[in-house]
């Protein structure tokens, strides 16, 4: 058990909540770990500097628990609520404070809207972790820093060795990094599996969307060769596999970002 678990080894026994399962609602209610996750949002740790820090994103307030952490750090929180109900009641809870509610699908707004520098801060729902992941990544207008609170198994691919389409995405558009965990039982009602939060650092994409694209019919059928994946689009590349020295029998991930890079520069 690291630091983080044994700081809050002691879980309080929550109330119940009426909670919607088809939007994937789980409220994490430990103040310690809410503020911990709140300040791995802020730009360079710097807590001291609010009155300069920009604009914070939250992703499915809820009932507001991470939101109380977040109004204690930024001059203001744009928290965008799917559920009707949840963002009607969120201001209530906050009175004085800057908080603005949209209540709208997070995959639908224009990110466009927010200003240049933004964070963004959340514990988002597990289904829909990478269409999220990759809104905020290829946005025109990208956050300045991410923090997100998701499925442990989730987090551990998006740094792990062996790629996916989610992994190739973020080492294309941002530096990943993992911050705590966090068990099942600190939430209401406990999901099925542990969390663990994300932090991404946007940056200027290393590749271009072209050889995304070469990626994505790579990946078609993740346990076939990548050769037999690409034949159908772009015909045999037996030859350009050997050339750049890559294995035949080559799953999609077992490629890294450069190697696929190299493929559609001599394709």
């Amino acid at each position: 058990m690291g630091k983080f678990q044994k700081k809050f080894a002691k879980v309080a026994e929550p109330r119940r909540l009426k909670n919607d399962k088809s939007l994937g609602q789980h409220w994490l209610r430990d103040r310690a770990i809410l503020d911990e996750i709140a300040e791995l949002s802020v730009p360079e740790a710097d807590l001291d500097a609010t009155d300069e820090l920009p604009v914070c994103v939250e992703i499915g307030p809820g009932l507001g628990t991470l939101t109380s952490s977040l109004l204690r750090i930024y001059p203001k929180v744009v928290a965008v609520e799917f559920d009707e109900r949840l963002a009607t009641n969120l201001p209530k809870s906050f009175p004085g404070k800057n908080l603005e509610v949209l209540n709208a699908d997070f995959l639908k707004i224009d990110l466009s809207q927010f200003p240049a520098g933004y964070v963004v801060c959340a514990n988002i729902p597990y289904y829909i972790t990478s269409p999220i992941i990759t809104k905020l990544l290829e946005a025109e207008n990208q956050p300045s820093r991410i923090v997100l609170l998701v499925q442990k198994e989730v987090a551990e691919r998006v740094v792990a060795k062996r790629q996916t389409i989610l992994s190739l995405l973020v080492q294309n558009r941002a530096q990943a990094s993992l911050g705590p965990v966090v068990l099942r039982e600190y939430f209401t009602p406990p999901p099925k599996v542990d969390s663990q939060v994300l932090i991404l650092e946007p940056h200027a994409p290393l590749i271009s969307d072209e050889v995304f694209k070469v990626i994505r019919v790579g990946f078609s059928s993740p346990r076939k060769k990548v050769l037999k994946n690409l034949a159908a689009a772009y015909g045999d590349l037996s030859a350009i596999f050997a050339k750049l020295g890559l294995s035949l029998d080559a799953r999609p991930g077992d490629l890294s970002l450069q190697d696929w890079a190299k493929i559609y520069q001599n394709a």
